[in-house]
């Protein structure tokens, strides 16, 4: 990932809704969450939740599908890996014993299609 995308994307996480957004797309995982729901579990207004999810979706974060009337949302896993894998890339100047935790979440992530949450989590 170059600098100008993790930048993209860490200014489109860094309010709080977004970040809400976001959070709930990964946990959802690959089955996504309908606009109309996200717009539900966070209380977030119409216009608000359309403005964000479009920062998120420029950002290469999220991405979306048509599914009949509804538009589902999901959670770019491999974005999110890149992101994970760009702040790691000089990491404690290679010291193991800082980074190593830090490592296997980044590894398990990379593997993860949304399916492998729950072991993301209790890392």
């Amino acid at each position: 990932m170059e600098s100008k995308a993790a930048a993209a994307s860490l200014s489109a996480l860094g309010h709080e809704g977004r970040l809400a957004i976001f959070r709930l797309l990964v946990k959802a995982g690959p089955v996504g969450v309908a606009a109309g729901e996200i717009a539900r579990r966070l209380a977030m207004l119409p216009n608000s939740l359309s403005a964000n999810l479009n920062v998120l979706s420029h950002a290469g974060l999220i991405t979306s599908r048509r599914e009949g009337r509804s538009i589902i949302y999901c959670a770019d896993y491999a974005a999110m890996t890149g992101l994970l894998g760009f702040l790691m890339e000089d990491c404690c100047s290679g010291a193991p014993e800082i980074c190593a935790p830090l490592s296997d979440i980044v590894a398990k992530a990379a593997d993860c299609d949304g399916t492998c949450l729950t072991e993301l989590e209790t890392a």
